[in-house]
């Protein structure tokens, strides 16, 4: 095209735009719109009273043909003077360039780059560039009009996230640019925990033939993206990168290949573009693919710009004719000057709104909405530029304006900012690139070609971390393989909860084996690579997916087994209180007085006073309570074995020294009976004292004991004290029971001693089961182990020592008086 506005006052700006419209062989309908988009700003600017008063924007239009050599002699055909191609020689009536557009591909922007960094000359980029280091050094006067790659990586690694796929294929354009991406994309990939399964290299464009051809030779390696079960295809590659992608598709049946259903994610570069041969071929493959694509907005008046579009609008537009015949596939003659058989021919009267989307879009794309932003911010530079040339218009300061440097527009494009008509603000970081955002596209393609793109998201470089992707689920729609419901790709499946991931020897990170949570942990999630811990105050269920808040426990009076001791303590206490009042009545009787009243009553009441000591380990545990359960329980039985003790010696004393001649009769009486006991009782005394005034026990709380309790406890706060209490008390009933049975055969009416042996016995083999059924229970049954033992222990007291007594004085009254137990000592003897 080829379109020189006439200018209200002296000035013209020469806008260029290198399009890859043409390929070798045919034409790319769909790239028509670029050129539309250039006009259609130009149109606006120049109707626009606001913009450039009295001044008109010119333009010219170039094909490259994705070559290089054409790209870089249609550069220096900009150069030269009208309808020359001289070189950076300036004669005759000549373009006044200002600044150059272009191009859609890196390769030719590249090209484009070293000539304009010669001349000075800014150029705008519509398309992709390549990502290279120091690229503004090299080019200082190239400005990109899509935002910068490495911010499109991001996009990639969030998308992959947020539906947990982290295994995909990888698809990259064989070249530099492709080798530069995947040096770029692998690291990340895995920095996030994503892997790929294979690379598959697409070739660069180039005829068709040639292409099928290739694709024949090297068929296996491409026959891994249909064999491969992964579900996720990131394809990083330009326009033409998607017509290799169709070859492959096309020839698929030939070579036996499975029909491809997978997610197709494609980078901004990508475009569903087709060549008139092509318009026909099934691409529903690609339904469900998900985009970042250039955010496009809808200018107003666009559309209906485009709904005029008529073969003869514009004398000057030599590409409109390629297109209306590749889209429309008939012949206009008033340009052919023929007419070609094998097409009908062309009305002019084809509506452009019945094109499918894969050859036409009415909407402005991404890639035109570029090329539209760019006009505009040429204009505003423009307007910058001829505001601050002169605050007086006379004809010499128009004269200086209309011949500004293309180099003196870099200053104005760096700082330009502005709002452009569909209300976006477009302006340059400190890069030269584009300050936007990416639009997430999602493609709805139907059989009979048409092409949907329904945005889905948005991706916000800009935005704070964690909040640069924002995806709508709810209106996704998948490929049909998947039945609309979201697509798994894992190496694997996922490990459920109650599982955790356990690498696989010898694969890749994201391939793993699921093992089950160790026992007290637990995984809420699916896929985490370690399970947790619960909580102190938690513990697993059974499938280890959550954790459930533990129950307090204690042994408390309202459940069966507090009811039952409790009942036990209180039946013992009341017989105990009975035996102690029967004693108290009868105490002048022989069978009382016997082997020391005074030590009978103690030791009932010490007995009775065990059997109430025993509630002290019902309940909920308070500070005082842990601070009387061990010392009290320790102290009284003490009291009770000392008396016994004392009861056992003064019997044996008693014996020997009733024997003539015996020098044992100063120990007897009731000093060395009250020393024994109190001695004996102090001794435990103090080291209870002892304990309290260093470690004295506490309430606590065992979260670990038992997997689903909180055990409310006493802690003994030193376990070595209370084994001494115990300790001790066994030394006691040990020294009684040896003593008592060595008396047990003495010739005395009135000897207990055999009595004291059986109590002693059933004490020792209380409290000798007691110390291991104690250390192998767990929670409230390791107090009633100690309840049970202290009644158990107490009761053999009791009945062992006063059963036979009360026998005597109840029932056998009349054997309770001196002469006949006097007799019966006699009988024995």
């Amino acid at each position: 095209m080829n379109s020189d506005q006439g200018f209200k006052c002296v000035f013209i700006a020469a806008v260029v735009l290198l399009n890859t419209y043409q390929s070798y062989y045919s034409s790319v309908p769909k790239n028509y719109q670029h050129i539309l988009a250039l006009a259609f700003a130009v149109k606006e600017i120049n109707e626009n009273p606001n913009i450039l008063p009295n001044i008109s924007l010119g333009f010219r239009i170039l094909n490259s043909y994705y070559s290089a050599r054409m790209t870089y002699k249609a550069t220096l055909s900009l150069l030269s003077a009208q309808h020359r191609f001289v070189p950076n020689f300036k004669c005759d009536n000549q373009y006044n360039l200002a600044v150059l557009i272009g191009g859609c591909i890196s390769e030719i922007s590249a090209n484009m780059a070293v000539i304009s960094a010669i001349h000075k000359t800014p150029q705008l980029t519509y398309g992709s560039f390549l990502p290279v280091q120091g690229i503004k050094m090299l080019f200082p006067f190239l400005y990109q009009m899509v935002p910068n790659e490495a911010k499109q990586h991001i996009g990639i690694v969030k998308l992959l996230q947020h539906f947990r796929w982290t295994w995909i294929g990888l698809g990259a354009v064989d070249d530099d640019k492709g080798d530069r991406f995947l040096e770029t994309i692998l690291p990340i990939l895995s920095e996030n925990g994503i892997c790929y399964d294979f690379i598959l290299r697409l070739a660069k464009w180039n005829y068709l033939d040639e292409m099928i051809r290739l694709a024949l030779e090297n068929w296996e390696s491409y026959a891994v993206v249909f064999e491969r079960k992964v579900n996720v295809f990131l394809v990083y590659g330009e326009p033409p990168s998607f017509q290799v992608a169709r070859i492959l598709l096309f020839i698929a049946p030939v070579m036996g290949w499975p029909p491809l259903g997978k997610v197709w994610i494609i980078t901004s570069h990508w475009d569903f573009a087709s060549v008139s041969i092509q318009k026909d071929w099934n691409i529903e493959t690609f339904h469900g693919s998900i985009s970042f694509t250039v955010h496009s907005n809808k200018p107003l008046g666009f559309r209906k710009f485009i709904q005029m579009l008529h073969p003869s609008w514009a004398k000057g537009d030599v590409f409109i004719q390629d297109f209306w015949e590749q889209a429309f596939s008939c012949s206009l003659q008033i340009f052919k000057g023929q007419e070609e058989k094998q097409k009908k021919t062309c009305t002019g009267e084809e509506d452009v709104e019945t094109l499918s989307g894969i050859l036409f879009e009415t909407h402005m794309t991404g890639h035109s909405y570029n090329v539209y932003n760019a006009v505009y911010a040429v204009a505003h530079a423009l307007h910058a530029i001829y505001k601050s040339s002169s605050k007086h218009r006379g004809e010499r300061e128009r004269l200086s304006f209309q011949n500004v440097q293309p180099w003196q527009f870099h200053h104005f494009l760096r700082s330009i900012i502005f709002n452009n008509s569909a209300g976006d603000i477009v302006h340059f970081d400190k890069n030269g690139e584009l300050v936007a955002g990416f639009d997430v596209t999602n493609w709805m393609i139907f059989p009979n070609g048409s092409v949907v793109r329904v945005t889905v998201g948005r991706l916000e470089p800009q935005a704070p971390s964690g909040k640069e992707l924002i995806i709508k689920d709810e209106q996704i729609v998948w490929h049909q393989s998947f039945n609309q419901v979201l697509p798994v790709s894992l190496c694997n499946d996922y490990c459920y909860p109650g599982y955790h991931r356990k690498k696989k020897e010898g694969e890749k990170f994201c391939c793993y084996d699921c093992a089950p949570c160790p026992e007290g942990m637990i995984s809420g999630q699916k896929d985490i690579d370690a399970c947790l811990s619960c909580p102190e105050d938690k513990y697993p269920n059974k499938v280890h997916s959550q954790c459930i808040p533990k129950v307090v426990s204690y042994l408390s009076y309202k459940e069966n087994l507090g009811i039952i001791l409790l009942m036990m303590a209180i039946s013992f206490s009341l017989i105990t209180a009975l035996v102690l009042r029967i004693f108290v009545k009868h105490k002048d009787t022989p069978i009382v007085k016997a082997n020391n009243r005074t030590l009978t009553y103690i030791l009932l009441i010490s007995l009775l006073l065990c059997f109430l000591c025993s509630l002290l380990f019902i309940g909920q545990p308070g500070e005082g309570i842990c601070l009387l359960r061990q010392t009290a329980f320790g102290i009284i039985f003490s009291v009770a074995l000392s008396s016994v003790l004392a009861k056992t010696i003064t019997v044996v004393l008693a014996f020997v020294a009733t024997k003539p001649g015996s020098s044992m009769r100063k120990w007897v009486g009731r000093g060395l009976t009250n020393s024994i006991f109190l001695s004996c009782s102090f001794i435990q005394a103090g080291i209870c004292a002892l304990w309290l005034s260093t470690f004295p026990p506490f309430p606590d709380k065992d979260m670990h004991s038992v997997n689903d309790e909180i055990i409310l406890k006493c802690n003994e706060g030193s376990a070595s004290m209370f084994y001494c209490v115990l300790g001790y008390m066994g030394s006691l009933a040990i020294i009684s029971f040896i003593v008592a049975f060595l008396a047990r055969k003495l010739p005395d009416s009135f000897n207990e001693a055999k009595f004291i042996t059986f109590s002693m016995l059933v004490f020792c083999s209380v409290w000798l089961s007691f110390v291991p059924t104690y250390l192998s229970t767990k929670g409230k049954y390791m107090v009633a182990v100690e309840i049970f033992s202290i009644l158990a222990s107490s009761a053999g007291l009791l009945g062992c020592i006063f059963c036979p007594k009360c026998y005597i004085i109840v029932l056998r009254p009349e054997l309770n008086n001196k002469e006949q137990l006097m007799r019966r000592k006699d009988e024995r003897i």
